[in-house]
C-alpha cells in the first residue's frame, strides 16, 4: 500500500506538483524518486518503460537548486515526463522505435521536442515502450509490442484489455501514475487510441504545430508528437511547451501567428454553452451497443451543458476507400533520411538494412513478421511515383474539403464528435488536423480487437476540428471533463501481486 508522498502523488496534476515544490512540500528530486519507486513496483508486469534516464535524479537536483537561486522556469520546472522511444534525446538513453536493430543507437542531438521540454525545466524521466516502428512493421503486430521491449499491458485489465497503439507505453505509464505525463507520437490514431483505452487525455496537434525534427518517422504528411496526460489542463500545459517554429521542419512555418506557448487560458468550462458540435453518425455504425451507449451519454452531457448538437451531420467522404499509399511511400523516404544520419556503430542505415537485420535475427525480431516494411521497401524512395502523388492529393481533398471542413463550414461547427480512435482519428490524421480525446466512461462488454484484446474497458470521446483549432478543442474537452470527471485510477494491486509471484 502506498504511504506518504507516494500516496499523495497518485493522480496529482502538474499544477499541484508545481505548487508543492513552490511551498517546499516536495522537491523535484523527491518526485523523481517516488516515480522510480512506483516503476520498480509495478512496471515489471505493465512493461511500459524501456529505460530510465540514468541522469534523472541529478537533473532534478540541479533544477531544485535553480529554483532556490533563480526561481521557477514555469509550470514544467522539475516535473518528470516520459518520452516515447522514437523521440531522440542526446543523453545516455537510446532511441530505437522499439526495434532491436536500434537498441544501441544514441542520438547525436536532442529532438526539437526534447529540447523544448528541457528548456521548460521538465525532467526527462525515461523512454517508453511502443508498438515497434510505430506499428508500421506488420499488419499482424500486436499493439504495444516491440522486439526490444516486449508487450505493454493495459493497467485496467492486464493481458485482456486493448492497450492501444502505438504510443502504448506512454499511455499505460501515465495511466498507472508512473510519471506526471508523457509524450507520444501519432501518424494515425497513435496518441488518440492509447489515450482513449487508458482513460487519459491525448492531443494530436495540427501538422506544423509541433516540430518533427529528431523523431523516427513514418510519414511526414501525418506525423506529429503530442501530449498524453491524466487531465486536460496537464495536456494543455505540455502542448504549450512543445510549440515553436523550427526552420528544420518547414511545416512549422504554417503555425506562425496561429500557435500559443501557453494553452492554459483556454481551460474554459463555460465555453460549452456556445459550442456547436456535429454528430457524424456514419462513423458510429461499427460500434457495439456498449460503446454506442457511451457516445449517446456524452451527447446528452454536452446538451445538458448548453452545447448546440447538430445530429446527424454527413461528410461527402464517408464512402471513400482509402488506399494507404501516402504512408507506404513516405515511410521509406523518411526513414532512410533518418537512418542515414545515424552513427556508423549502428547496424542499420536504411530500410533495406532493417529488413535484412530482422531476417538475420528472426527469432528475436520477427515474431509478427515484417510485411509492411517489405511493402514499403518495394517503392522507389523518391516520392515521384504517380500513385503516391495522386493518393496524397486525394487524401487531403477528401479528408478536408469533402470531409472535416465541409461539415464544419456547412453547419458552423466547432468540432465533430467521435468515439476514441474509431475512424475519426484516421480522418483527422489524413487531413493533418487536430483532435483531442478525453475520458468518457467504461464499457462493460466489447468486441475482439487485433491481438486478441477486448475493446471493453476505458473509452474516450474525441473532438476533431480544423487546422490550428486546438484552443476551441481544449475548451470543449475541458468543459466536458469538468462536467463528467470520468477518469478513475487503475487498480494496480494485481500488477504488484503478479510481480511478487
Amino acid at each position: 500500500m502506498e504511504t506518504g508522498l507516494e500516496k499523495w502523488i497518485i493522480e496529482a496534476d502538474i499544477a499541484s506538483m508545481q505548487q508543492a515544490m513552490t511551498t517546499g512540500k516536495v522537491t523535484s528530486e523527491q518526485l523523481v524518486l517516488i516515480y522510480l519507486t512506483r516503476i520498480e513496483k509495478y512496471d515489471s508486469v505493465l512493461n511500459t518503460i524501456l529505460e530510465i534516464n540514468p541522469d534523472a535524479i541529478d537533473i532534478a537536483k540541479d533544477l531544485d537548486e535553480e529554483r532556490k537561486v533563480k526561481g521557477s522556469r514555469g509550470l514544467l520546472h522539475g516535473i518528470p515526463i516520459l518520452l516515447k522511444d522514437n523521440i531522440d534525446t542526446h543523453d545516455r538513453m537510446h532511441t530505437s522505435a522499439g526495434s532491436i536493430a536500434l537498441a544501441e543507437s544514441f542520438a547525436a542531438a536532442d529532438s526539437f521536442v526534447a529540447a523544448q521540454l528541457r528548456a521548460a525545466g521538465a525532467v526527462l524521466l525515461g523512454k517508453t515502450n511502443m508498438t515497434e516502428w510505430a506499428g508500421y512493421m506488420s499488419g499482424d503486430i500486436w499493439a504495444g509490442y516491440s522486439s526490444r521491449g516486449g508487450l505493454t499491458l493495459n493497467p485496467y485489465g492486464l493481458g485482456e484489455l486493448f492497450v492501444g497503439g502505438s504510443s502504448s507505453g506512454s499511455a499505460a505509464a501515465t495511466a498507472a501514475n508512473l510519471a506526471a505525463a508523457a509524450i507520444g507520437t501519432e501518424t494515425s490514431g497513435s496518441i488518440i487510441s492509447p489515450s482513449s483505452q487508458n482513460s487519459l487525455v491525448g492531443i494530436k496537434p495540427t501538422i506544423g504545430l509541433v516540430s518533427r525534427t529528431g523523431i523516427i518517422p513514418i510519414a511526414h504528411s501525418q506525423d506529429t508528437a503530442g501530449p498524453i496526460a491524466r487531465t486536460v489542463s496537464d495536456a494543455a500545459i505540455l502542448l504549450g511547451a512543445l510549440t515553436k517554429i523550427d526552420e528544420r521542419d518547414v511545416e512549422t512555418l504554417a503555425s506562425k501567428g496561429r500557435s500559443f506557448q501557453d494553452y492554459t487560458p483556454f481551460l474554459d468550462a463555460n465555453y460549452l454553452q456556445q459550442a456547436r458540435i456535429g454528430i457524424p453518425r456514419f462513423y458510429y455504425q461499427q460500434l457495439d451497443k456498449a460503446r454506442l451507449d457511451i457516445v449517446e451519454a456524452a451527447i446528452a452531457v454536452l446538451k445538458q451543458k448548453g452545447a448546440t448538437i447538430v445530429d446527424p451531420v454527413e461528410l461527402p467522404c464517408e464512402q471513400t476507400q482509402w488506399d494507404g499509399n501516402v504512408m507506404r511511400y513516405e515511410f521509406k523516404k523518411d526513414l532512410n533520411d533518418y537512418l542515414s544520419k545515424l552513427s556508423g556503430e549502428v547496424p542499420v542505415h536504411s530500410l533495406a538494412d532493417v529488413i535484412a537485420y530482422n531476417e538475420a535475427h528472426a527469432d528475436q525480431a520477427l515474431k509478427y513478421g515484417q510485411g509492411t516494411l517489405i511493402w514499403s521497401e518495394e517503392t522507389s524512395g523518391t516520392l515521384t511515383e504517380q500513385a503516391y502523388l495522386d493518393s496524397k492529393k486525394r487524401d487531403k481533398e477528401m479528408s478536408r474539403e469533402l470531409g472535416i471542413d465541409h461539415a464544419l463550414e456547412e453547419h458552423q461547427l466547432d468540432a465533430l464528435l467521435f468515439l476514441g480512435a474509431e475512424d475519426g482519428a484516421d480522418l483527422a490524421a489524413k487531413a493533418g488536423y487536430p483532435s483531442i480525446t478525453v475520458p468518457e466512461g467504461y464499457a462493460a462488454s466489447g468486441i475482439i480487437a487485433p491481438g486478441g484484446y477486448i475493446t471493453k474497458g476505458p473509452q474516450g470521446i474525441t473532438f476533431v476540428g480544423t487546422a490550428f483549432s486546438e484552443p476551441a478543442l481544449i475548451k470543449i474537452a475541458y468543459g466536458f471533463e469538468q462536467a463528467t470527471k470520468h477518469r478513475i485510477q487503475p487498480e494496480l494491486a494485481t500488477a504488484a501481486k503478479i510481480e511478487v509471484e
